[in-house]
């Protein structure tokens, strides 16, 4: 056995061996690297000399070859194949050399040529002193001396090239004279190789053939047995179609009979859908009568319950001004009211839900004595009834008496009392309805008012006088007496002081003046809080020229209940000498105070002055007006502006335009209850007003309930409207304004501190922009502060006349072009970079994406729009699924500018799908002598009118109108009429194809089945003669059975599809006429026998139907009924 390892394929000797080079590598390398390859070879001769006389030796001992053998054998052959390919390549390489030889010769004859007649013009031009032409003469003349001169070194490399391949192909042909005797060897052991393999072909032949016949043999035998079971489904296949023709023959006759129930059935239910639909048209109008007649009734409800309303308000005002008329509180007289209507419907609720419990006891009670009885029944006899009153009869006591009323009356005084002493406020809101509200108020007796006890007795009985505040308090003086009292005190004071005071005269000199100074010349408390106390201490400095004195006098009677004053007086101080005072202030209210401490010196009385400063704003701007200067458009940039608070308080602040209006108060609620009510009662008395204002009283919405600020109230409403005017007034929006707000445009600012707010400047539009702002504050005290910002904005040098590029309306996967073209006014050429948002890069192009536009000129970009149909995804916020409009930015980036130029690509976007409905139809069964019409619906689901058309078409269908070719407007459906009349009976199979104007294929899949019946009839169109109405016309017509032989060569043969054919016979026909019809036929049934005829007679008789005259009466009732409705 060979070992399959050792083994190489001709591939792997092939890929082993180098690769050869292209014909100018080999020009440059002629030898090939032929040394290893010889080097190689002659090993293999070595191997292929030894090998014969191993292989003469080996069969005489062992007449058997080793793998070693076979492996240096199949080297050889490998090598000689080698070098014979070798040999054939270098031939032709040497061939293909000398060829290249032959043509550099054939050039270097042809400059000869061109420099010998190059030198005759050059004679020419000389002697005729043509000095130009002599110059570009003689250039030529070197220049072909230079290419002669590069012809002659490749014609000596030429050469020399072919010379080594020469060499090459002496030593391969060499090499091949060493191989000859292998070669030989080689050729014998093919052709022993050829003839072994012919003989074991022959071999193998004579089994074929024995085989053969073997299986023709066995294929008769089966061809026999196949014959005999052939035969035997013939007869049973005949047996089978005579049972079937039985069976069908049978079942025509029971069909006929179920369809004639199927009509009778039929024309009962239609009998009955006119009987109920006429009932069911008897029901809507007297519907309608009544929808009539309730709307009346309604409109006199509601006038009676709107006059009811009215006087029910008059009364209650009437009351209500009664009552305020006597000084009494309307209020609380209303509540008292209300609460009694509660009780009396809670009283009613409870009697109510009483009665029904009572009623479910009762039935209880029952039910238990019937089902007690029964099994007493069953158990023991009846017993005699003793007198004794058990506890289930005296129940039954209890609930006849209270059906008969014999305890109703003591029934409701328990409920009244214990209602009275256990009111439930929840339970009271429950049961206020609108009606109960709606009540006569002076209709409600006093003996059935059941109300609980007020906790002060007397407060509501009809003797109790409100408190009058007497004379003598009215009036009583005021605190600090009066003016005359004030004057009488200040003048016995002076006079008092009068003998205290003396001049001071040092050295002749009398001092004039303040005797004492004080440090600081000003009490003044800044900036205090209530509830806290603040100290101050003051130096008092003697002023005059000698001993003087100090006493406290006070401080007015203003500033007593504030300031408290420790002074203890030194006696005697010379000149110079100080003391101090210590100023205490316990604020109390948070109000300015200013007044003076009173002293008393020797010389005269002196005061300092006391100040009291609440917290207040003191607000300022660091600066008035904003410069921006000039900036171009779409640059951004921001000043700073600073708000400063040097204040004690705190407020709130907001800038804005001085053109805008913004209320900074709050308002407060209307009402509050507290102001009304105790805080034990609030909650009670706010869901009895709520319950009030719910179930209102009259048609405006005003409620009975008016509390004393009813006018403060409605004052607040107005404010609260005018608020919201003004807020609903039109401000400026920011993305108009040029010169806008930062971040930063409202809040708090603290006291001592400043706030710095932002003022941002993006031009837009060139030329001067100038805003005035405001800043408001919420302290009514702070005034309002303003300030302008003004700047320059310079237009940008690039622009696109055409803002919007309108494609229209685009269909998907089309290509459509614009060309854009781009203006500047720069003196000097810019950079453009054209660039579309990444969303729609897969479907809008610009050409060319970057570009230089020159000083003062335009440049043109190409637009190229291809929606695919995943543009709806890719597109996000920039396609409107509901409108299929594409609204694309594109922008155009200019270098050295920071606002980029855009505009904007615009396209209604639409498919250009026609959709056909049904895509299948089925015509059925057809005859050859008959055509079926269908309708299909073509609609065209895109926004452009597209043209379409049905295209190859086969003979037997037929699509109008206009042969199935048109033009459908945008949305729009058609109705086609696709007619089918088959040629011959057989099962048709086939596909419509619609291709609209861009080449799309719609195509619709159409089946049926053609049939070629055994009757046929004279004609089949029958036009009566104008009929009058229950007037009758009779046309004739045959019946005709052609179908004479079953020789299919004569004529084609009557069949269903491709089914079998009809056999020759008498064959039955039935005319079936479509319900309600006015045509009559007779015979509508009968039999034809072959080659006859029968005559059949159709008469039309017109009548009016019954439907039609309903219809038409109801239509004129209905007319009838609007007319009197309207009059």
């Amino acid at each position: 056995m060979e070992e399959p390892t050792t083994l190489l394929s001709d591939e792997d000797l092939v890929d082993s061996l180098p690769a050869i080079d292209d014909e100018r590598i080999q020009l440059e390398d002629p030898e090939f690297e032929m040394e290893p390859f010889l080097l190689g070879f002659e090993d293999t001769v070595r191997l292929g000399c030894c090998c014969p006389v191993k292989e003469e030796v080996t069969v005489e001992k062992t007449k058997k070859a080793t793998t070693k053998d076979r492996v240096q054998a199949f080297h050889l052959r490998k090598s000689l194949n080698f070098l014979d390919k070798l040999h054939e390549e270098k031939d032709l390489f040497i061939q293909k050399t000398r060829g290249e030889l032959r043509v550099c010769h054939q050039r270097m004859d042809l400059l000869t040529k061109q420099q010998e007649s190059l030198a005759a013009e050059i004679a020419t031009e000389r002697e005729a002193n043509n000095m130009a032409a002599m110059g570009r003469l003689q250039a030529a003349s070197r220049r072909l001396h230079t290419e002669l001169e590069n012809e002659k070194d490749l014609q000596s490399k030429i050469t020399a090239m072919l010379k080594d391949s020469e060499n090459a192909m002496w030593h391969i042909e060499i090499q091949k004279g060493l191989f000859e005797d292998v070669r030989k060897r080689n050729e014998e052991e093919a052709e022993a190789r050829q003839r072994s393999l012919e003989i074991h072909a022959a071999q193998q032949l004579q089994k074929e053939k024995e085989t053969l016949e073997k299986v023709e043999r066995n294929r008769l035998l089966r061809a026999r047995k196949s014959l005999h079971v052939q035969k035997e489904l013939g007869l049973r296949h005949q047996k089978l179609v005579e049972d079937a023709q039985r069976n069908h023959r049978v079942a025509v006759k029971f069909l006929k009979a179920s369809l004639g129930r199927v009509r009778e059935r039929e024309q009962k239910e239609e009998m009955e859908s006119r009987r109920h639909m006429k009932l069911r048209m008897d029901a809507v109008l007297a519907l309608k009568n009544n929808i009539t007649a309730s709307r009346e009734t309604l409109k006199k409800f509601q006038a009676w319950g709107q006059s009811r309303a009215e006087v029910a308000k008059q009364k209650a005002l009437t009351e209500k001004e009664a009552i305020l008329a006597q000084g009494g509180d309307a209020f609380k007289h209303l509540f008292h009211q209300r609460r009694h209507q509660e009780l009396e419907a809670q009283r009613r609720a409870f009697e109510e839900e009483q009665k029904l419990r009572k009623q479910e006891i009762v039935s209880r009670i029952l039910k238990e004595e019937a089902e007690e009885e029964h099994r007493k029944k069953r158990q023991h006899p009846p017993s005699k009834t003793t007198d004794q009153w058990t506890l289930r009869d005296k129940t039954w006591k209890y609930i006849s008496d209270f059906c008969e009323g014999k305890t109703a009356i003591a029934t409701n005084h328990l409920l009244e009392n214990e209602m009275a002493l256990h009111p439930k406020p929840s339970c009271l809101l429950k049961v206020v309805s609108s009606e109960s509200m709606q009540m006569d108020l002076g209709s409600i007796s006093t003996e059935e008012e059941i109300l609980a006890e007020p906790d002060i007795p007397g407060l509501w009985s009809k003797d109790y006088k409100s408190y009058q505040v007497s004379k003598e308090d009215m009036e009583r003086k005021p605190v600090g007496g009066t003016k005359m009292d004030k004057d009488i005190l200040a003048r016995t004071m002076e006079q008092l002081r009068s003998g205290v005071v003396h001049k001071q005269v040092v050295s002749g000199r009398e001092f004039k003046g303040r005797p004492f100074n004080s440090k600081p010349e000003v009490i003044h408390f800044k900036d205090f809080d209530i509830g806290k106390v603040y100290k101050k201490k003051i130096t008092l400095i003697n002023a005059t020229y000698t001993i003087n004195y100090c006493k406290l006098v006070g401080v007015e009677e203003s500033l007593k209940d504030f300031i408290h004053i420790d002074f203890d007086p030194p006696g005697p101080m010379s000149a110079g000498m100080s003391c101090e005072v210590l100023v205490t202030f316990k604020p109390m209210i948070n109000k300015d105070l200013e007044g003076n401490v009173s002293f008393l010196a020797q010389t005269g009385g002196f005061s300092v002055p006391l100040k009291c400063s609440t917290k207040k704003c003191s607000l300022s701007l660091d600066k008035e007006l904003i410069d921006f200067g000039s900036y171009v458009v779409g640059e951004t940039t921001s000043r700073i502006i600073t708000l400063t608070n040097v204040g004690g308080l705190g407020t709130r602040f907001k800038f804005l335009l001085d053109s805008e209006f913004f209320e900074m108060e709050e308002h407060q609620p209307v009402m509050k209850m507290s102001s009304v009510f105790t805080y034990e009662d609030k909650s009670f008395y706010e869901k009895i007003i709520n319950s009030l204002s719910e179930h209102q009283l009259d048609g405006d919405g005003s409620s009975p309930l008016d509390i004393p600020s009813r006018k403060e109230s409605e004052k607040l409403d107005e404010a609260e409207a005018s608020a919201v005017a003004s807020a609903m007034t039109m401000v400026p929006s920011e993305e108009q304004a040029e010169i806008t707000l930062g971040e930063v445009t409202e809040g708090e600012i603290g006291p001592f501190s400043s706030i710095k707010v932002p003022i941002i400047f993006n031009p837009v539009i060139p030329g001067e922009v100038q805003t005035k702002f405001k800043v408001m504050f919420k302290n009514s005290q702070c005034p309002t502060l303003y300030f302008r910002a003004t700047g320059i904005a310079v237009d940008v040098p690039v622009w696109v006349p055409r803002a919007t590029v309108d494609l229209k309306i685009c269909m998907y996967d089309r290509l459509y072009q614009d060309s854009i073209t781009v203006h500047t006014r720069s003196k000097a050429a810019l950079r453009l970079k054209f660039e579309v948002c990444k969303e729609l890069r897969g479907h809008i192009e610009l050409l060319p994406e970057t570009g230089y536009i020159q000083a003062q000129s335009s440049y043109s970009v190409q637009l190229k729009f291809l929606p695919r149909h995943s543009l709806p995804e890719d597109a996000g916020k920039y396609f409107d699924q509901d409108s299929r409009v594409l609204e694309a930015p594109m922008t155009i980036w200019v270098a050295d500018q920071i606002k980029p130029v855009g505009f904007t690509v615009q396209a209604i976007v639409t498919t250009s799908d026609l959709e056909i409905s049904p895509l299948e139809i089925n015509f059925g069964y057809c005859t050859i002598y008959e055509a079926i019409r269908t309708e299909i619906s073509l609609s065209n689901l895109s926004l452009l009118p597209q043209e379409f058309g049905f295209v190859g078409l086969p003979k037997y269908v037929d699509i109008q109108p206009n042969d199935g070719f048109g033009t459908i407007l945008p949305l729009e459906t058609l109705q086609l009429d696709v007619i089918f009349q088959p040629i011959k009976a057989k099962e048709y199979r086939f596909e419509l194809v619609c291709k609209s104007e861009i080449n799309r294929c719609f195509k619709v899949s159409c089946q049926a089945v053609g049939v070629h019946p055994p009757l046929e009839l004279s004609h089949y169109q029958i036009k009566f003669s104008a009929t009058a109405l229950y007037g009758t016309t009779v046309s004739t017509l045959y019946v005709i059975n052609s179908h004479l032989s079953m020789n299919k060569l004569i004529h084609s043969l009557p069949r269903i599809g491709s089914e079998e054919a009809t056999p020759v016979g008498p064959t039955s026909f039935e005319f079936l006429v479509p319900p309600n019809s006015p045509i009559t036929i007779s015979p509508s049934v009968g039999t034809v026998l072959p080659g006859k005829r029968c005559l059949v007679q159709v008469a039309f008789q017109p009548v009016l139907p019954h439907e039609t005259i309903l219809e038409e009466a109801i239509h004129i009732l209905n007319k009838e009924t609007e007319t009197k409705l309207f009059q």
